[in-house]
């Protein structure tokens, strides 16, 4: 029998909101690791489908939907019970900021793994594209952050993506500062990160991620069939594609727009991120085609290491997410997107038993640098996944892990404020997550978007500079 470590022990309520995918997935691992009361633990959820989950753990279980009108009704009991309470949402369909705003009311620590909008943000006609991204939803956040400087800790987008990738960025700068005798002292600070990356030539960060996991069955017809939340890969995949501007690229691509307000540090692309493709690199495939789905981490990375003298900024990575998912989704997408972007009648996330072989290869392109090119990352088979923690396949447990190793850092740091996963001690969460990564790999290539080119075609490209957006886009 494997002895867990405890990392950490929580006296309060603990209130998990959603027990889908992921959240089914993070329950066992809060459990194993985490010192906890199970019968202050809630679980609350608009569907019953994985209750018996929380029955076996002996976690109390709430069926009910959190609305605008009912949210604080329906939390603020559990919240209130004379200890400090731990909100984990993992929920779809209910505002991230609303429920960091009643944390901080009620002196609570908080967590999740995206920023989410209450119900009819993703598909609203009424609101232009700039409305509509990730970066606006962002500015939001910010704002909670300068409102809330030194209060409760509150997690922001602490998943694998976002989340984990911006721990592998850190790690993946000392590696590359190392493999080019650049000799640093560890940057301790925002400013000193950015200066490193920097001074190491980085151009941009890929988020390169491979899923091959592959299902014991056909996908059916007219079936959305995924291997995380199908209602969240579609909500993104039908936003603006977005990406970190960096400030090595010359031009914008077609459809390419400028925020008017706040940090500056992304463009969006007026089309479906979901129907953007991109040119990446991961080990196993190699070359790959990749979607520019929208990710908060594309301009929480590229925000993060900007550097500035004064109000100029001097330098900025470009980064986006590169994502090919399973075999299943794609096809999924292509049925959907021939279908006017009408979602299928079914939906369907493979579970670990319904899946044949392949793992989740998800890390970080950082390029441009001495070395052209590294990659840093997990490589998680499903056996693995199996193996090492319950209800989840090799995708769910890279996220699951994650949220672990966030409130292990939330309790540890309970008086941080609202904190993106880029700011937080990148070494302590990864020490913690690890275990349930896989094989952590770190590999340098030669590839780059100018490579193998057809020449059959006449392309809009850049020879003088491989790593230009433009080469990278397909288009």
């Amino acid at each position: 029998m494997t002895l867990w470590p405890q990392h950490a022990t929580w006296n309060g309520p603990i209130v998990m909101i959603g027990l889908g995918s992921i959240g089914r997935g993070t329950l066992p691992l809060i459990l194993r690791h985490i010192a906890c009361d199970r019968s202050k633990f809630t679980i609350i959820d608009p569907d019953d489908h994985n209750k018996h989950i929380a029955d076996k753990e002996g976690i109390a279980f709430i069926k009910k939907g959190l609305t605008p009108k009912n949210y604080k009704s329906v939390l603020t009991p559990l919240l209130t019970t004379g200890e400090q309470a731990f909100i984990v949402n993992l929920s779809v369909d209910v505002s991230s900021i609303e429920i960091q705003k009643l944390a901080q009311q009620t002196g609570s620590l908080y967590l999740d793994t995206v920023i989410e909008p209450w119900p009819g943000f993703y598909y609203n006609s009424k609101l232009d594209n700039a409305a509509r991204t990730n970066y606006a939803m962002r500015e939001h956040l910010l704002a909670l952050k300068e409102k809330y400087k030194g209060a409760h800790t509150s997690v922001s987008c602490c998943g694998a993506n976002p989340g984990m990738v911006s721990w592998y960025v850190k790690q993946a700068l000392l590696d590359i500062a190392d493999a080019t005798k650049v000799k640093i002292k560890e940057p301790k600070t925002r400013a000193e990160w950015g200066k490193l990356m920097k001074r190491l030539g980085v151009k941009g960060i890929h988020v390169a991620e491979r899923d091959t996991q592959r299902a014991k069955k056909p996908k059916p017809f007219d079936t959305f069939v995924n291997t995380w939340s199908v209602e969240g890969f579609i909500s993104e995949g039908l936003q603006p594609a977005e990406l970190g501007w960096g400030t090595n690229e010359k031009k914008l691509p077609p459809g390419g727009k400028k925020h008017k307000t706040g940090c500056g540090a992304a463009i969006y692309i007026t089309r479906p991120g979901a129907e953007t493709k991109v040119r990446s690199w991961t080990p196993t495939p190699g070359p790959q085609y990749g979607f520019l789905v929208t990710h908060n981490e594309a301009i929480s990375i590229a925000d993060y290491f900007t550097v500035r003298e004064g109000r100029k900024v001097t330098y900025r990575p470009t980064c986006h997410y590169a994502y090919h998912p399973s075999n299943d989704a794609v096809l999924s997408l292509h049925e959907m997107f021939g279908n006017g972007g009408k979602k299928q009648s079914n939906i369907h996330i493979l579970e670990a038993d319904e899946i044949l072989d392949g793992r989740d290869e998800l890390g970080v392109l950082i390029y441009g640098h001495k070395k052209n090119a590294y990659w840093y990352g997990s490589q998680l088979t499903i056996e693995e996944a199996k193996k090492l923690a319950p209800y989840q396949n090799a995708t769910g447990l890279q996220v699951t892990s994650a949220v672990l190793a966030g409130m292990v850092w939330a309790i540890e740091n309970p008086k941080a404020g609202v904190v993106e996963t880029d700011e937080m001690d990148f070494r302590r969460c990864l020490d913690v997550q690890r275990p349930y990564l896989g094989q952590m790999t770190g590999v340098y290539t030669d590839w780059n978007p100018l490579q193998d080119r057809q020449t059959l075609f006449a392309e809009d490209i850049d020879k003088r500079d491989p790593w230009q957006f433009t080469n990278i886009l397909v288009k």
